[in-house]
């Protein structure tokens, strides 16, 4: 196969695809491939193409979650392709029930057995782990904001009718209430008290995304960013670095030459857990800021979990915000957030070698919102 690859600079690639896709159609050509984006697949340059495509096509969606958006899955060549194969490790869109409903109806089922976390780690496709999760308190000032937020938030879920207005409105409150959680000041606090004891430990990250947003980074993340950093390198005296989606293709692999070879003791990121990005080296690491997204959560702890020489398991320090105790209707608004990201932190905890430890740790957050079943 010699696919096209149909992104960057039309001119490259339209007159080839539409050249190769007469030939097929004469029969002179026995198939024609193409590796694209989502965001060439939205564009009319590509979607003019689609009904020349023979009959019989097969579809493949790479990280397919995506192809929920509403954008996205109105584009997805529908007149005709029977075949078709979603590759994903969080199929199931984070509030967004109608584009996951999207999605399985254009893919079908999930194909079954699932291959687990638990899956990967004893077939050895990734590292056991130790799991120490840290609970931190809001600041009163961040509390009143968090509150405020939260009211508008159970407001905006009992009132959905799921139009795009609707899920816009929970989106951006949603994004604002995770930003705050995910710069919390007192994050800092706990980040000192923990490194003054590991000052000689290496191929360290710290991971300092809020998890709200694909393709930003947030002032919120850059602000915590600059000041874990500015902790480590003046306070502890950690060898570190910054690294983020931003960072210049050619300074990434030195950085990563240097992370692995020990020059470098850490790295502080921003968005460089997610897809397609892969630092094995990672033995231990330092979540500023968890992500409630499950596709995010999934993707980042599996990263930190990649095979590396000389890695036999990893340690990951996870900084988890209690929500403050709001009473009222706010209570089961919170709980209803909370059950599914505690169910996510629960099962990565029952999955460490140090799981009594782990579900300890998390107890408290689990009386304080009545969830001990998880």
């Amino acid at each position: 196969m010699q696919p096209i690859l149909a992104f960057d600079k039309v001119q490259t690639w339209q007159g080839k695809l539409q050249s190769q896709l007469m030939d097929v159609s004469l029969g002179s050509r026995p198939f024609v491939s193409v590796i694209t984006t989502n965001a060439t697949l939205m564009r009319d340059t590509l979607q003019s193409q689609l009904a020349f495509f023979p009959q019989w096509t097969l579809v493949i969606g790479d990280e397919a979650h995506n192809l929920g958006a509403r954008r996205l899955e109105q584009s997805l060549p529908d007149n005709h392709p029977p075949l078709r194969l979603a590759l994903s490790a969080t199929p199931e869109r984070y509030f967004d029930e109608a584009g996951t409903e999207k999605l399985f109806e254009y893919f079908g089922a999930v194909i079954q057995p699932e291959f687990t976390l638990k899956d990967a780690i004893a077939s050895g496709a990734l590292t056991p782990y130790i799991y120490h999760p840290l609970l931190i308190e809001l600041t009163e000032a961040e509390i009143e904001v968090y509150g405020d937020l939260t009211a508008k938030i159970g407001r905006a879920l009992a009132s959905s009718q799921g139009s795009e207005t609707d899920e816009a409105i929970l989106s951006a409150l949603l994004v604002k209430r995770a930003r705050l959680v995910g710069s919390a000041a007192n994050k800092l606090t706990a980040l000192r008290e923990l490194m003054a004891t590991r000052t000689r430990t290496r191929h360290t990250l710290f991971y300092c995304g809020d998890g709200s947003v694909e393709d930003e980074v947030s002032e919120e993340s850059q602000r915590q960013l600059d000041a874990v950093t500015r902790l480590l390198q003046g306070e502890i005296g950690f060898r570190v670095q910054s690294y983020t989606a931003e960072t210049r293709l050619e300074q990434r692999e030195e950085l990563r030459y240097q992370f692995e070879s020990g020059m470098l003791q850490g790295l502080v990121a921003i968005r460089c857990l997610d897809e397609g990005v892969d630092i094995p080296a990672i033995q231990t690491a330092v979540i500023m800021a968890s992500s409630s997204n499950p596709r995010q959560f999934v993707q980042r702890r599996g990263r930190i979990l990649r095979q590396s020489k000389g890695k036999e398991r990893a340690e990951l320090f996870d900084m988890i915000v209690v929500p403050p105790d709001l009473g009222g209707e706010l209570f089961e608004v919170e709980r209803k957030l909370l059950r599914s990201e505690l169910k996510r932190f629960a099962e990565f905890a029952n999955l460490a070698l140090n799981r009594a430890q782990a579900r300890e740790a998390l107890l408290p957050l689990q009386r304080q919102y009545d969830l001990l079943e998880l």
